[in-house]
């Protein structure tokens, strides 16, 4: 959400994005997935595109993990999910 959040703001600041308080503190939040995503993908994919990349891979990572959460209470009861 960090990343949704932060694509806003820098669509509502526009140029002077970068001395904007929200945008840096959701720049702070995400930097790690991004420092990540940095290191583990090639030289030829630009900077600007790490964070699409980094929010597309924690997108899948979250859908992954909530239907397989959902296949877990499923299996377990209905009752022991709540």
């Amino acid at each position: 959400m960090a990343f949704l959040g932060q694509w806003l703001v820098g669509l509502m600041a526009g140029a002077g994005r970068d001395h904007n308080v929200f945008y840096r503190l959701l720049g702070v939040m995400t930097s790690p997935f991004t420092w990540v995503l940095r290191r583990i993908t090639p030289r030829f994919v630009l900077d600007r595109h790490v964070p699409l990349a980094a929010f597309l891979v924690l997108s899948v990572a979250w859908v992954y993990l909530t239907a397989t959460k959902i296949e877990l209470c499923l299996q377990s009861g209905v009752n022991t999910c709540r």
